[in-house]
């Protein structure tokens, strides 16, 4: 096992033992990684099985029931474009649109490059300023597909500046 897999399953031990509830269950455990690491690494299914007492096919089903878990990495940004009812009625889908177009991308997901992960939100909690747009965790209320553009192109402007 090399050094970086050593790494790897130690953050992955070190986020299931962070569990602070007596019962810890293979979804609980699932969770605190995804928590802890953005993703589940294919090693976690195999950590989460010898927890648990149980086989790593039960703990791929429970993981791959689930839509929220990714298996990959994400992107070192994230936009969110939030869905709900208030904000897709004020205007969602013209925002959605300029952010797929901005980005490259048909549907949720990552950038070819892998630098910026891409989702729907059914709610981001302002809808009194909807449409609302969430790049990095800061939200953008009463957004209008014009502004897009501008906050997209500054993910990867902040990148360079490193």
């Amino acid at each position: 096992m090399t050094a970086d897999k050593d790494k790897l399953r130690t953050r992955i031990q070190q986020a299931i033992q962070s569990q602070k509830r007596p019962t810890v269950t293979v979804l609980s455990s699932l969770l605190a990684i995804q928590d802890s690491m953005g993703y589940i690494p294919e090693e976690a299914i195999e950590e989460v099985a010898v927890h648990s007492n149980t086989s790593i096919n039960s703990v791929f089903g429970v993981a791959s029931f689930y839509p929220n878990f990714r298996f990959t990495p994400p992107g070192e940004h994230s936009v969110e474009v939030c869905w709900g009812p208030t904000c897709h009625l004020k205007g969602a889908t013209e925002i959605l649109e300029s952010v797929l177009e901005k980005l490259g991308l048909d549907s949720e997901g990552d950038t070819g490059d892998g630098k910026v992960s891409f989702r729907f939100n059914t709610c981001l909690g302002a809808c009194s300023q909807a449409p609302v747009i969430s790049v990095d965790h800061e939200l953008y209320g009463n957004a209008k597909p014009d502004i897009v553009s501008n906050l997209l192109g500054s993910l990867y402007e902040k990148e360079n500046l490193h």
